[in-house]
C-alpha cells in the first residue's frame, strides 16, 4: 500500500508541476507539452504530510465515486461498429467503381481496406457533441478518410517508407504499380474537397467554407506535409530532441486528427470557444496516437499490427521509445490522455462519452 501511495502522489506531483510551468514546444502552438524526463519530486515522510496525502486521497476517491454515479454506461464497441458501418457505406457510395476503372479500383482498394475509422468517427462525434447531426458531418468525415488513405498510399511508396504491407494487405503500389498508386492518392485528395463542397447539406455555406479551409491547412505545409518533410530530414540525425520530435508528430499525425475534430465542431454549429477547446483536445489525442504508435512498432509483431513492425528502427527514425524508453513513453502517453480529457470537462458528459472513450481507446489500443 505504501508503494502504491508513493506512486500516486508522485504522479500528482508531475501533473501539478506541468500545470504551473510548461516548456513550450518548437512550434509554440502545442499548449500541453509535459516533459516526461523531469525528476519526480520526493515526498516528505512527516506526519503532517501523511495527513495531507490522506485528505487528498479521500477527496480523490469521493470524486471518482461521484463521477461513477453520474456517468451513464456507454457501449464503445457498439458505438464504433455503428459509426464505422455508416462511414464504410458512405465511402463505398462516394467512390464507386466507374471509368477509368483502373484508377477507381486502386482508390477503392486502399479506401475500403478496413481500418478503425478513428478520424471520421472523431469528426462525427465532435459534430454531435455540439448539437449537430451525423448527416451534417458525414461528407467531411468521408473526405478526412480519403485524405488519410492518400497519405498512407504515398507514405508506403519506395521513395518514402518503402513498405510492402498495409492493413494486412499488400500496399497499393505493390498491387497496382507505383504510377497508379501515386495517381490514386492524388485523386483521393482532390475528390475529398469536392465531396465536402458538393455533398454537405443543412449547413450554412460560411461554415462549409471554414471547414474546407481548416482541412486544407491541416494537410499542407502547416500540417501533415510539414511533419512529413521534417521527419524525412531527421532520419539518421543523432541530436534530435523531444521538442523536435514533438514538432514532427504534432504536424504529421496530430494535425489531421485535429482537423477531424475541428471540422465536426464547425459543421455541427459549435461556437469559437467550443472549437478551440476541442482543438486542444484533438492535439493531445493526436500526439497520444503517435506515441502509442511508436510503442507498438517496437513491442508488437507485423501480424498483430497488420503492417510491418520495427520499420522505424530499420530506418533509424527518431521515436519516443528511442529517446525515452518504452516505460517513460507509456507514462507520457498517459499524461496526454489526462490532458485531453480535461478539455471535455465543460461539455455535456453524455454527449462527450464517445470522445472520452475514443481517447481511452487510442491510449490503450493494441494495433
Amino acid at each position: 500500500s505504501s508503494v502504491n501511495l508513493s506512486s500516486w502522489v508522485q504522479t500528482c506531483s508531475i501533473f501539478n508541476h506541468a500545470c504551473r510551468s510548461r516548456s513550450p514546444p518548437l512550434n509554440h502552438h502545442y499548449p500541453f507539452y509535459i516533459d516526461p524526463l523531469k525528476k519526480k519530486q520526493e515526498i516528505s515522510q512527516s506526519k503532517n504530510r501523511r495527513i495531507c496525502i490522506s485528505a487528498i486521497l479521500t477527496k480523490q476517491q469521493e470524486a471518482i465515486q461521484d463521477e461513477e454515479k453520474q456517468s451513464p454506461s456507454f457501449d464503445f464497441k457498439a458505438y464504433m461498429f455503428q459509426k464505422a458501418n455508416s462511414i464504410n457505406q458512405a465511402l463505398d457510395a462516394a467512390v464507386s467503381l466507374r471509368d477509368p476503372e483502373k484508377i477507381h479500383e486502386s482508390m477503392r482498394y486502399s479506401l475500403l481496406a478496413g481500418g478503425k475509422r478513428v478520424r471520421p468517427v472523431l469528426c462525427i462525434a465532435a459534430c454531435e457533441l455540439v448539437g449537430g447531426l451525423q448527416s451534417m458531418a458525414m461528407p467531411a468525415a468521408c473526405a478526412i478518410e480519403m485524405i488519410h488513405t492518400m497519405s498512407l498510399i504515398h507514405d508506403d511508396l519506395p521513395c518514402m517508407d518503402n513498405d510492402d504491407l498495409r492493413r494486412g494487405k499488400p500496399t497499393n503500389h505493390k498491387a497496382f504499380g507505383e504510377d497508379v498508386a501515386v495517381l490514386a492518392g492524388d485523386a483521393l485528395l482532390a475528390f475529398a474537397f469536392e465531396h465536402i463542397a458538393v455533398s454537405t447539406t443543412n449547413v450554412a455555406p460560411a461554415r462549409v467554407v471554414r471547414a474546407i479551409g481548416e482541412l486544407a491547412k491541416s494537410i499542407g505545409t502547416e500540417g501533415l506535409v510539414a511533419g512529413q518533410v521534417v521527419d524525412i530530414n531527421s532520419e539518421g540525425l543523432r541530436d534530435v530532441g523531444l521538442e523536435h520530435l514533438e514538432f514532427i508528430h504534432v504536424h504529421k499525425t496530430a494535425a489531421l486528427l485535429e482537423g477531424s475534430v475541428v471540422l465536426g465542431t464547425i459543421l455541427g454549429g459549435g461556437n469559437n470557444e467550443e472549437v478551440e477547446n476541442l482543438r486542444k483536445f484533438a492535439r493531445n489525442i493526436g500526439l497520444l496516437f503517435q506515441v502509442v504508435d511508436d510503442i507498438l512498432d517496437v513491442t508488437k509483431s507485423s501480424h498483430e499490427l497488420g503492417k510491418t513492425a520495427g520499420k522505424d528502427l530499420v530506418a533509424d527514425k527518431v521515436t519516443y521509445p528511442k529517446l525515452l524508453g518504452v516505460e517513460k513513453s507509456r507514462e507520457f502517453a498517459e499524461n496526454l490522455r489526462f490532458e485531453a480529457e480535461q478539455m471535455l470537462v465543460g461539455f455535456d458528459q453524455n454527449r462527450a462519452a464517445p470522445l472520452l472513450a475514443l481517447a481511452n481507446y487510442i491510449a490503450h489500443r493494441q494495433n
